[in-house]
Protein backbone atom coordinates (compact mmCIF):
# COMPACT_ATOMS: atom_id res chain seq x y z
CA UNK A 1 0.00 0.00 0.00
CA UNK A 2 1.16 3.55 -0.74
CA UNK A 3 0.96 5.62 2.44
CA UNK A 4 1.48 9.23 3.36
CA UNK A 5 2.40 9.69 7.02
CA UNK A 6 2.34 13.28 8.26
CA UNK A 7 4.20 14.33 11.38
CA UNK A 8 6.67 11.56 10.60
CA UNK A 9 9.43 13.09 12.75
CA UNK A 10 7.30 12.86 15.89
CA UNK A 11 7.66 10.18 18.54
CA UNK A 12 4.55 8.37 17.26
CA UNK A 13 5.18 9.11 13.59
CA UNK A 14 8.64 7.55 13.65
CA UNK A 15 7.25 4.26 15.01
CA UNK A 16 4.39 4.18 12.48
CA UNK A 17 6.80 4.81 9.59
CA UNK A 18 9.13 2.04 10.74
CA UNK A 19 6.33 -0.49 11.21
CA UNK A 20 4.77 0.36 7.85
CA UNK A 21 8.09 -0.16 6.10
CA UNK A 22 8.67 -3.45 7.94
CA UNK A 23 5.26 -4.59 6.65
CA UNK A 24 6.25 -3.85 3.06
CA UNK A 25 4.34 -0.60 2.50
CA UNK A 26 5.66 2.34 0.48
CA UNK A 27 5.81 5.44 2.68
CA UNK A 28 5.95 9.14 1.93
CA UNK A 29 6.91 10.92 5.14
CA UNK A 30 5.90 14.55 5.65
CA UNK A 31 6.95 17.00 8.34
CA UNK A 32 7.46 20.74 8.71
CA UNK A 33 11.00 20.16 10.00
CA UNK A 34 13.88 18.50 8.18
CA UNK A 35 14.32 14.74 8.38
CA UNK A 36 15.18 13.89 11.98
CA UNK A 37 18.32 11.87 12.82
CA UNK A 38 16.16 9.20 14.51
CA UNK A 39 13.95 8.71 11.46
CA UNK A 40 16.92 8.86 9.08
CA UNK A 41 18.59 6.06 11.03
CA UNK A 42 15.41 3.95 11.08
CA UNK A 43 14.75 4.15 7.33
CA UNK A 44 18.32 3.68 6.10
CA UNK A 45 17.54 0.11 5.04
CA UNK A 46 14.32 1.09 3.23
CA UNK A 47 15.40 3.88 0.87
CA UNK A 48 13.65 2.24 -2.09
CA UNK A 49 10.28 2.50 -0.33
CA UNK A 50 10.63 5.73 1.64
CA UNK A 51 10.60 9.34 0.50
CA UNK A 52 10.54 12.48 2.63
CA UNK A 53 9.09 15.93 2.03
CA UNK A 54 9.54 18.93 4.27
CA UNK A 55 6.24 20.79 3.97
CA UNK A 56 4.13 23.00 6.20
CA UNK A 57 0.69 21.40 5.91
CA UNK A 58 -0.93 24.79 6.50
CA UNK A 59 0.11 25.52 2.90
CA UNK A 60 -2.96 24.06 1.23
CA UNK A 61 -1.73 24.17 -2.36
CA UNK A 62 1.60 22.47 -1.62
CA UNK A 63 -0.14 19.85 0.51
CA UNK A 64 -2.68 19.07 -2.22
CA UNK A 65 0.08 18.83 -4.81
CA UNK A 66 2.05 16.42 -2.61
CA UNK A 67 -0.95 14.15 -2.05
CA UNK A 68 -1.79 14.09 -5.74
CA UNK A 69 1.77 13.32 -6.78
CA UNK A 70 2.20 10.61 -4.16
CA UNK A 71 -0.78 8.66 -5.55
CA UNK A 72 -1.31 7.47 -1.99
CA UNK A 73 -3.97 4.96 -1.06
CA UNK A 74 -4.21 6.01 2.60
CA UNK A 75 -3.04 8.77 4.95
CA UNK A 76 -1.91 8.54 8.56
CA UNK A 77 -2.31 12.10 9.81
CA UNK A 78 -0.15 12.70 12.86
CA UNK A 79 0.97 16.28 12.27
CA UNK A 80 -0.24 18.47 15.13
CA UNK A 81 0.75 20.71 17.99
CA UNK A 82 0.30 18.00 20.55
CA UNK A 83 0.76 19.89 23.81
CA UNK A 84 -2.24 21.82 25.22
CA UNK A 85 -0.22 24.83 26.27
CA UNK A 86 -1.51 27.54 23.97
CA UNK A 87 -3.99 29.25 26.28
CA UNK A 88 -3.26 32.37 28.31
CA UNK A 89 -5.45 31.82 31.37
CA UNK A 90 -5.65 29.15 34.07
CA UNK A 91 -9.39 28.46 34.04
CA UNK A 92 -9.02 25.42 31.78
CA UNK A 93 -6.54 23.85 34.17
CA UNK A 94 -8.82 24.16 37.19
CA UNK A 95 -12.00 22.73 35.67
CA UNK A 96 -13.17 19.53 37.37
CA UNK A 97 -13.32 16.55 35.06
CA UNK A 98 -16.75 14.94 34.84
CA UNK A 99 -16.66 11.17 34.50
CA UNK A 100 -20.01 9.48 33.93
CA UNK A 101 -18.81 5.88 34.30
CA UNK A 102 -15.73 3.66 34.28
CA UNK A 103 -14.10 2.24 32.31
CA UNK A 104 -14.54 4.96 29.72
CA UNK A 105 -15.45 3.95 26.19
CA UNK A 106 -16.24 5.75 22.94
CA UNK A 107 -19.88 6.28 23.99
CA UNK A 108 -18.81 8.37 26.97
CA UNK A 109 -19.64 12.09 26.49
CA UNK A 110 -16.70 14.07 25.14
CA UNK A 111 -16.40 17.25 27.18
CA UNK A 112 -12.91 18.75 26.73
CA UNK A 113 -11.92 21.69 28.91
CA UNK A 114 -8.86 22.86 26.98
CA UNK A 115 -7.93 23.72 23.36
CA UNK A 116 -6.09 20.50 22.58
CA UNK A 117 -9.03 18.28 23.51
CA UNK A 118 -11.39 20.56 21.61
CA UNK A 119 -9.22 20.26 18.50
CA UNK A 120 -9.59 16.47 18.64
CA UNK A 121 -13.38 16.71 18.78
CA UNK A 122 -13.31 19.06 15.79
CA UNK A 123 -11.19 16.55 13.86
CA UNK A 124 -13.68 13.76 14.56
CA UNK A 125 -16.53 15.99 13.37
CA UNK A 126 -14.53 16.77 10.25
CA UNK A 127 -14.02 13.04 9.64
CA UNK A 128 -17.76 12.41 9.71
CA UNK A 129 -18.35 15.40 7.43
CA UNK A 130 -15.74 14.28 4.88
CA UNK A 131 -17.12 10.74 4.67
CA UNK A 132 -20.60 12.10 4.05
CA UNK A 133 -19.24 14.03 1.08
CA UNK A 134 -17.06 11.11 -0.10
CA UNK A 135 -18.96 7.95 0.94
CA UNK A 136 -16.28 5.53 -0.29
CA UNK A 137 -13.78 6.91 2.24
CA UNK A 138 -13.27 5.45 5.70
CA UNK A 139 -11.64 7.40 8.53
CA UNK A 140 -10.47 6.03 11.88
CA UNK A 141 -9.83 8.64 14.58
CA UNK A 142 -7.49 7.06 17.11
CA UNK A 143 -7.75 8.49 20.62
CA UNK A 144 -4.17 7.74 21.46
CA UNK A 145 -3.07 7.88 25.06
CA UNK A 146 0.38 8.65 26.40
CA UNK A 147 2.60 6.84 23.89
CA UNK A 148 5.85 5.84 25.57
CA UNK A 149 8.68 3.37 25.42
CA UNK A 150 8.19 0.26 27.50
CA UNK A 151 9.00 0.75 31.17
CA UNK A 152 9.05 4.56 31.03
CA UNK A 153 5.57 5.30 32.39
CA UNK A 154 5.07 7.78 33.84
CA UNK A 155 8.16 9.88 33.15
CA UNK A 156 9.83 11.49 36.15
CA UNK A 157 8.01 14.58 37.32
CA UNK A 158 4.88 13.86 35.26
CA UNK A 159 2.61 12.39 37.95
CA UNK A 160 0.09 15.23 37.69
CA UNK A 161 -0.19 14.83 33.93
CA UNK A 162 -0.65 11.07 34.34
CA UNK A 163 -3.48 11.64 36.81
CA UNK A 164 -5.29 14.00 34.42
CA UNK A 165 -5.29 11.21 31.84
CA UNK A 166 -6.54 8.61 34.35
CA UNK A 167 -3.10 6.99 34.32
CA UNK A 168 -3.70 5.79 30.78
CA UNK A 169 -0.75 4.99 28.50
CA UNK A 170 0.09 2.94 25.42
CA UNK A 171 3.30 1.24 24.37
CA UNK A 172 4.65 3.23 21.42
CA UNK A 173 5.05 0.21 19.16
CA UNK A 174 1.64 -1.11 20.10
CA UNK A 175 0.17 2.27 19.16
CA UNK A 176 1.90 2.00 15.77
CA UNK A 177 0.19 -1.37 15.28
CA UNK A 178 -3.18 0.31 15.83
CA UNK A 179 -2.54 2.73 12.95
CA UNK A 180 -1.54 -0.06 10.57
CA UNK A 181 -4.56 -2.15 11.54
CA UNK A 182 -6.85 0.82 10.95
CA UNK A 183 -5.55 0.94 7.38
CA UNK A 184 -5.91 -2.77 6.64
CA UNK A 185 -8.88 -4.00 8.68
CA UNK A 186 -12.29 -4.98 7.28
CA UNK A 187 -14.20 -1.69 7.48
CA UNK A 188 -17.44 -3.32 6.32
CA UNK A 189 -18.04 -4.16 10.00
CA UNK A 190 -17.92 -0.52 11.06
CA UNK A 191 -21.25 1.01 12.17
CA UNK A 192 -20.38 4.21 10.29
CA UNK A 193 -17.85 5.44 7.77
CA UNK A 194 -15.96 7.46 10.39
CA UNK A 195 -15.25 5.80 13.73
CA UNK A 196 -13.32 6.83 16.85
CA UNK A 197 -11.28 4.36 18.89
CA UNK A 198 -9.65 4.50 22.32
CA UNK A 199 -6.07 3.22 22.06
CA UNK A 200 -4.76 2.57 25.57
CA UNK A 201 -3.26 -0.14 27.73
CA UNK A 202 -5.77 -2.21 29.75
CA UNK A 203 -3.62 -1.55 32.81
CA UNK A 204 -2.45 1.58 34.59
CA UNK A 205 1.17 2.38 35.36
CA UNK A 206 3.14 0.45 37.97
CA UNK A 207 2.92 1.14 41.69
CA UNK A 208 -0.69 2.30 41.44
CA UNK A 209 -3.96 0.64 42.43
CA UNK A 210 -6.93 1.75 40.31
CA UNK A 211 -9.42 0.74 43.00
CA UNK A 212 -7.72 2.95 45.57
CA UNK A 213 -7.50 5.84 43.09
CA UNK A 214 -11.18 5.57 42.23
CA UNK A 215 -12.18 5.46 45.89
CA UNK A 216 -10.09 8.55 46.58
CA UNK A 217 -10.97 10.74 43.60
CA UNK A 218 -14.22 9.39 42.08
CA UNK A 219 -16.09 7.37 44.71
CA UNK A 220 -19.48 8.12 43.16
CA UNK A 221 -18.67 7.25 39.55
CA UNK A 222 -20.39 3.95 38.67
CA UNK A 223 -18.58 1.02 37.07
CA UNK A 224 -20.12 -0.59 33.99
CA UNK A 225 -21.66 -4.00 34.48
CA UNK A 226 -19.18 -6.79 33.84
CA UNK A 227 -16.14 -4.63 34.60
CA UNK A 228 -14.01 -4.15 37.67
CA UNK A 229 -11.73 -1.28 38.66
CA UNK A 230 -9.07 -2.75 40.95
CA UNK A 231 -5.40 -3.61 41.05
CA UNK A 232 -3.75 -2.42 37.85
CA UNK A 233 -6.91 -2.62 35.74
CA UNK A 234 -7.23 0.58 33.75
CA UNK A 235 -9.94 3.19 33.40
CA UNK A 236 -10.41 2.75 29.63
CA UNK A 237 -12.37 0.14 27.69
CA UNK A 238 -10.70 -0.54 24.32
CA UNK A 239 -12.91 -3.46 23.32
CA UNK A 240 -14.19 -1.50 20.30
CA UNK A 241 -10.64 -1.32 18.90
CA UNK A 242 -10.28 -5.07 19.42
CA UNK A 243 -13.63 -5.79 17.81
CA UNK A 244 -13.38 -3.51 14.77
CA UNK A 245 -9.63 -3.10 14.24
CA UNK A 246 -8.33 -6.36 15.66
CA UNK A 247 -6.07 -4.37 17.99
CA UNK A 248 -5.01 -5.60 21.42
CA UNK A 249 -2.47 -3.69 23.47
CA UNK A 250 0.95 -5.28 23.85
CA UNK A 251 3.79 -4.13 26.08
CA UNK A 252 7.46 -4.41 25.20
CA UNK A 253 7.02 -5.49 21.59
CA UNK A 254 10.07 -7.04 19.98
CA UNK A 255 10.39 -5.56 16.45
CA UNK A 256 10.00 -8.07 13.65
Amino acid sequence: MKLVITGCNGSVGVRVVLLALKHGHNVTGVDHTSLSPDLSNFVKDYHARFTFHQIDLKDYDRTLELLQNSKCEAIVHLAAIRNPSDYKVQTHNTTQQAHRYFPMDEDHPTEPDEPYGLSKIICELQAATITRRYPTMRIASLRLHWSLEYGKYPPDGKEDAAARDLWGYVDQDSSAEAFLLALTCDTSKWPSKAEAFFIASPTIGPNKDSGELKAKFWPDVPVKEGFEISGRKGFFDCSKAERLLGWVHRDNIVPE
